[in-house]
């Protein structure tokens, strides 16, 4: 029960050259700006239709036509991951949902969260990270000093949960969209999503013939 809850996601505008650096090659940088920019679009959708008390955008960058109505954006701060994550969170009065612009196969259903019976959720990512991260209480310290983008990062992360006496909730496992089998895999799970269309309009055409050993190979 998201009412009384701060949704937030953390994100880059999606500018060539400056995000899904990994989609390149087979994708160019304008290729894989255009499917971060339809990851966003798909992701702010859900949280746009999730009940919430405010809905935040915390942004490297500037705003642009991608962004719906009813969020408020405000600006990330300087430093590395784990300070601008626990920055979200210090900007967070009450109960607070966080997640990336990595994963647009997110559903309502999915952020729809209830802190009642526990102080904290955690959404791991299948690459080792995290996907979501709730608090009840925000607190930054939580956060700050985590190694990020690392295999280890969500065990570390969970693991300052329960050091900190939290009741974790887990969230189910996600697939972040890192690389081209990322971007398959993902967009296969939300075929109907902006990210699946764009994927599909913008693959080139040696990703567009299936290579189920090229995939497998990929995803060990």
């Amino acid at each position: 029960m998201t009412a009384t809850t701060t949704l937030l996601v953390i994100a880059k505008e999606p500018c060539p050259g400056r995000v899904k650096t990994r989609l390149t090659p087979p994708f160019t940088p304008a290729e894989a700006a255009a499917l971060a920019e339809a990851a966003l679009a798909d992701t702010l959708a859900a949280v746009a239709a999730t009940p919430a008390r405010r809905r935040v955008l915390v942004l490297d960058g500037a705003p642009g036509p991608w962004l719906p109505p009813g969020f408020d954006v405000v600006p990330q701060c300087a430093g590395g991951l784990d300070e601008r994550l626990a920055d979200a969170f210090a900007g967070c009065a009450g109960p607070a949902l966080l997640i990336g612009m990595d994963t647009p196969q997110v559903t309502p259903d999915l952020l729809d969260v209830d802190f009642r019976d526990c102080d904290a959720y955690f959404g791991p990512a299948e690459d080792g990270g995290f996907w979501a991260l709730g608090l009840a209480r925000p607190e930054p310290a939580l956060l700050r000093g985590v190694p990020m983008s690392t295999p280890v990062t969500g065990a570390v992360q969970r693991g300052r949960l329960l050091a900190a006496g939290l009741r974790v909730r887990d969230l189910p496992a996600l697939r972040d969209v890192d690389t081209a089998a990322d971007a398959r895999a993902v967009a296969a799970l939300a075929p109907r999503g902006r990210f699946a269309a764009r994927l599909a309009a913008r693959a080139p055409a040696a990703d567009r013939r299936p290579d189920r050993r090229a995939d497998r190979r990929a995803d060990r």
